[in-house]
């Protein structure tokens, strides 16, 4: 999906401090933080607080602020803003969970462990969007919409489902496929860098 004009205005007036432009960049995407943050809690099955979705919430945007709005300078404008800012917001969350010790289960201990510790290449994984859409791009058709809108949109198996057309019962399947898939494809460039 292309960045639209209005979305590159948006952030052009926040770059360059606009009265206003804060406001409505939080306007505008307050609900995609929300929900990055209700589907990466529910997805390893950890029930928020109100509080700390608020607390997640405000970690996230304090993140796009940092630094003179780094994260926005970053921006390449290869996808669409909403898209980018949901890998944002994500490696935010989760990082935020692993740091409160809220991660139910040893694999995401161990797949997160590394950010904690402040390994750069563990949040740069987790960060760089080129190299998520150069994986994806590996992918094709239905496989690829999928696991873009489970993990890069945070859409439900039955919001994809109604989208796609695949029946909800595949989409679990379809992505375990894909994310077997993308591992391999992931260490094998890896290897080849």
């Amino acid at each position: 999906m292309a960045l639209s004009d209005f979305d590159r205005q948006l952030v052009q007036r926040c770059i360059a401090r606009e009265s206003g432009a804060w406001e409505d960049f939080v306007d505008r995407f307050l609900g995609l933080v929300l929900h990055v943050i209700n589907h990466t809690a529910q997805s390893r099955s950890i029930a928020i607080a109100p509080q700390d979705q608020e607390d997640l919430t405000s970690e996230v945007f304090m993140a796009i602020l940092d630094d003179d709005y780094a994260v926005l300078r970053r921006f390449r404008a290869q996808s669409s803003l909403a898209t980018y800012l949901t890998v944002v917001s994500r490696r935010v969350v989760v990082r935020e969970l692993l740091k409160r010790r809220i991660v139910p289960n040893a694999t995401d201990a161990a797949e997160m462990g590394n950010l904690e510790d402040g390994s750069p290449d563990a949040e740069e994984r987790l960060a760089n969007r080129e190299q998520v859409e150069r994986l994806l791009d590996e992918l094709h058709g239905e496989e690829a919409d999928i696991v873009r809108l489970y993990h890069l949109e945070g859409q439900s198996y039955h919001e994809i489902s109604r989208r796609t057309g695949v029946p909800e019962n595949s989409i679990g399947p379809t992505l375990s496929r894909a994310r077997a898939k993308m591992r391999r494809l992931g260490v094998n460039s890896a290897t080849s860098s």
